[in-house]
């Protein structure tokens, strides 16, 4: 029997939510370990790093940058979640500084279950984020599952030059996050039927924000290095930034914005199974203070689902950066740690500054 729209929860269908339903870091890295590494001169980013999206040189003027993304449901309205996806999905272009130029979607549907009306809201969801970024879904590949999936593959352009990955962190920037953090605790709660509606509502609001804006101001200032906070959490995208770039980092919890009502939430119920796999990735990589509790130490390796950048610009923008991201209507964006000295891409997570 087909649901219909209306008496969905997408969440029913999810046995993982959103980006914590990602493979564990670790079993990831050790999956690719093996696989050979392009030595193609055009290949500018590739997967000899662990970057946001692939980029192709295709003249001296031109570049050619790609990404995929794709997850079951992190909410349960259709709509809202395909607005999320294709946000998750075009924010890794903008983290390479990239302009995104258009789409094709990723879909994996239970036909039998659900209803058409369900997918098509997926779709209209997705298709109208695309639009406020200014580009075309333009086909793309469906598949019969049990479980829904949704995303999309996104092309972009940018100049060979002016490529932004996440191994060119330097020592003496200071680190700068442009959207909220606790999307992984929150959504496991709406799975649970333990989040209230006021702060669903702020993290379905920020995981569909396009980080489009934050780029917009990137692209203003002389930034070293940035990447997107999804699925690996803050601690696990700072690590393959300060690994790749050979720095070493403090992150300064107190410093950290979370979305409003989080800590109101019965969090220890709500810690994804995704966080914890965060948490034992980076734990060789990421010295505590005294004063972590190990709930502390999990909802700062919270898995992110379309998260904000996380910047590394020199100390002497960063103040401007952020009044430039206010103006704009970034409220939370802060800095919340920074680059202390070339090292082998150690953090330290300390309690306060």
């Amino acid at each position: 029997m087909n649901k219909s729209i209306k008496t969905v929860n997408l969440t029913d269908y999810s046995s993982g939510l959103g980006c914590a339903s990602k493979m564990q870091a670790d079993y990831l890295q050790e999956v690719l370990s093996g696989m050979p590494i392009s030595t193609n001169p055009n290949v500018l980013v590739g997967n000899n790093t662990s970057d946001d999206a692939a980029v192709y040189k295709l003249s001296d003027e031109l570049a050619i940058v790609q990404t995929v993304d794709f997850f079951a449901p992190i909410v349960n309205d259709p709509y809202s979640f395909g607005q999320i996806a294709a946000a998750n999905a075009i924010s890794d272009i903008y983290a390479m500084g990239a302009k995104p130029i258009f789409a094709l979607n990723v879909v994996a549907f239970p036909e039998k279950t659900l209803s058409q009306d369900v997918l098509k809201q997926i779709l209209k969801g997705a298709s109208d984020k695309a639009a406020e970024a200014g580009i075309d879904i333009l086909g793309g590949h469906t598949v019969k599952d049990e479980e829904p999936k949704f995303g999309m593959t996104v092309s972009g352009i940018i100049h060979p030059d002016k490529i932004m990955n996440n191994a060119n962190a330097q020592a003496g920037d200071v680190l700068i996050l442009t959207k909220p953090l606790g999307t992984g605790i929150i959504t496991t709660g709406m799975k649970k039927r333990k989040t209230p509606q006021d702060i669903e509502k702020r993290a379905i609001e920020s995981m569909s924000l396009l980080n489009k804006t934050a780029a917009d101001v990137v692209n203003q200032f002389p930034v070293n290095s940035c990447t997107d906070i999804t699925g690996f959490g803050l601690l696990g995208h700072l690590s393959e930034m300060t690994m790749g770039s050979r720095v070493n980092a403090e992150v300064y919890y107190k410093q950290l914005p979370f979305i409003q009502g989080l800590f109101d939430l019965p969090i220890e119920d709500l810690i994804a199974g995704g966080t914890k796999h965060n948490k034992r990735f980076v734990e060789n990589r990421v010295s505590y203070s005294k004063e972590f509790s190990e709930l502390d130490k999990l909802i700062i390796n919270d898995a992110q689902t379309s998260g904000g950048l996380l910047v590394s610009i020199p100390e002497k923008y960063a103040f401007d950066f952020i009044n430039k991201c206010r103006e704009k209507g970034l409220s939370q964006a802060c800095i919340i740690g920074k680059i202390i000295e070339k090292g082998n891409g150690q953090i330290n997570a300390k309690f306060q500054e």
